[in-house]
């Protein structure tokens, strides 16, 4: 087994919120005895990149007790718990990985985890995905498959796919109705503002709050700032998205008009420098700048540290910068990814349905005949967990009739 993690003494702390996580994710751990009796994962090595916290470790507990041997690092530098990646090490999983690593160290935990020849590969953001592409070009053909969690990661993976460079078949597991309709929606709604909020201690309600970008997320966030009593605006490059924020009641302006008001700035687009060196000297004094994509490039923080007079540390996560116009710029978590950054990402509940969704999704794919390329997940997995969510919370739902469906494929 190998190990690189910061202290092993963390592990008791890192146990209980494992097990505190545990014990509200009933879906994966229905999935996960369906795939101890399938077999399917027996043996099988797997090598995961995700944000490294209870959750997570959740699920390559639930792998490892399906059979898979199991390597893991974080998908992010801000959102690796020390004391998580202990505890999960203390359950025999090979851990690579430590809060706030270089960047070289963050490479170097990736290639470590690729050293432990997986067969299969879980993403997020696939940085995993890339860099085996890159430098173990001789390790690739090893690989069954792989699944992708985020927006982001699928992004990338279809530009490989489309230049020819996609070695082996990847699920776009975040493409699945059970994913980004509940995930995307209602757990980053939620997160978002838990890190953005524990950061700043600030009030949300009557405040003007700016998200740029209303895809799944951004609804998320929108209808959250909404519910805590903020007036929203949306910035859109797309039409239909936006005339969707405008009957949600929502405000749609350019993105460089709205700033000038927003108190807070939450980008949510996936896309690098959505807000810019134009958008950042229009912004009012003491507006809260956070990012809700996968990477550190929505926000311009080159430009912003450019420009910047001076800087400070005012809380945890929270940056000040001074402009030439006098304005202070707060921006959290280095323009990271905030609800992982300064909080602790999605409710287990939602996680527990993502989750899930992988689990069977890894298990599909290592027994799939398919052709390099980005699939879908097959609908009868996404149903399998809906099914699967709708027993554990008690809810049932009704049957067609014989008559009923026969009425539905007629055009008598």
């Amino acid at each position: 087994m190998g190990l690189r993690i910061r202290d092993g003494k963390l592990a008791p702390e890192g146990e209980r919120k494992i097990d505190w996580a545990a014990s509200h994710m009933p879906v994966l751990g229905a999935v996960t005895e369906q795939l101890i009796q399938a077999g399917s994962l027996q043996g099988v090595r797997v090598g995961v990149c995700l944000h490294l916290e209870a959750k997570t470790a959740c699920l390559a507990l639930a792998l490892q007790r399906a059979g898979a041997v199991v390597s893991i690092t974080g998908s992010n530098p801000l959102s690796t718990q020390d004391d998580v990646c202990a505890g999960l090490a203390g359950r025999g999983v090979s851990v690579y990985a430590w809060h706030a690593p270089t960047p070289e160290e963050y490479r170097g935990f990736l290639r470590e985890v690729l050293d432990d020849d997986p067969q299969l590969l879980l993403d997020d953001g696939a940085d995993m995905i890339t860099l085996l592409h890159a430098e173990r070009a001789d390790r690739v053909d090893r690989v069954r498959g792989a699944t992708e969690e985020t927006t982001t990661g699928v992004l990338r993976l279809r530009a490989m796919a489309t230049d020819g460079a996609l070695r082996f078949p990847v699920v776009a597991v975040n493409d699945a109705k059970m994913k980004y309709l509940f995930d995307n929606r209602y757990g980053t709604g939620q997160s978002v503002w838990e890190g953005v909020l524990r950061a700043t201690n600030l009030l949300l309600a009557g405040k003007q709050v700016l998200v740029v970008g209303y895809g799944w997320c951004g609804r998320g966030v929108a209808l959250r700032a909404q519910g805590l009593g903020a007036r929203v605006t949306v910035a859109e490059v797309d039409p239909i998205a936006a005339n969707e924020a405008l009957l949600e009641g929502l405000a749609v302006r350019r993105a460089v008009d709205a700033v000038a008001d927003a108190d807070f700035i939450i980008t949510c687009t996936g896309d690098r420098g959505v807000i810019a060196e134009e958008h950042l000297l229009r912004c009012k004094d003491g507006a809260v700048l956070a990012n809700a994509g996968h990477f550190n490039v929505e926000v311009d923080t080159v430009a912003l540290e450019r420009m910047a007079l001076g800087r400070q540390l005012v809380r945890p996560n929270v940056e000040e910068f001074r402009l030439p116009n006098g304005r202070r710029l707060n921006l959290l978590a280095e323009g990271r990814l905030v609800n992982l950054a300064a909080g602790d990402g999605h409710p287990a509940e939602i996680m527990d349905i993502s989750f899930a969704l992988q689990a069977l999704s890894l298990a599909w794919i290592a027994a799939a005949d398919a052709e390099p390329g980005v699939l879908d997940v097959p609908p009868g997995l996404d149903r399998e967990v809906a099914r699967l969510r709708l027993a554990a919370t008690g809810a049932e739902v009704d049957e067609l009739t014989a008559s009923q469906r026969a009425y539905l494929h007629s055009w008598r």
